[in-house]
């Protein structure tokens, strides 16, 4: 059964996703574990639950439009991006390792400024 995820963007990292601040989304709620987000998924890899990994992964490969290396490094998103699972940091929930659950709210901000 597929999970719908609200997906917020600020601090002008909406920027990057054609300036638009609020996505809905519906992802599988098993994923590949090697966070491969082609669609159809390749049946033979092992899985699971669907996590905010998968969940940044899927941004980067569906919806960014710019500039992959202003969002993410090395497998999570840049220094500097303020990560909340509903209204929590998620290094209170775990980071990337947080299972998503059907309608949960991520909000990402970048903390960064030109200058």
């Amino acid at each position: 059964m597929p999970l719908t995820v609200r997906i917020e963007f600020g601090g002008g990292l909406e920027l990057l996703f054609s300036n638009e601040k609020k996505h809905k989304l519906t992802i599988p709620n098993m994923v590949p574990k090697d966070n491969d987000t082609k669609i159809p998924p390749d049946s033979s890899k092992e899985v699971k639950p669907a996590d905010v990994d998968y969940l940044i992964h899927y941004l980067r490969d569906h919806l960014l439009k710019e500039r992959p290396s202003l969002f993410m490094e090395n497998s999570t998103v840049r220094p500097g991006i303020l990560v909340l699972i509903n209204d929590t940091d998620w290094e209170l929930e775990g980071e990337g390792e947080y299972e998503l659950k059907d309608n949960d709210e991520i909000i990402l901000i970048s903390t960064l400024h030109g200058g």
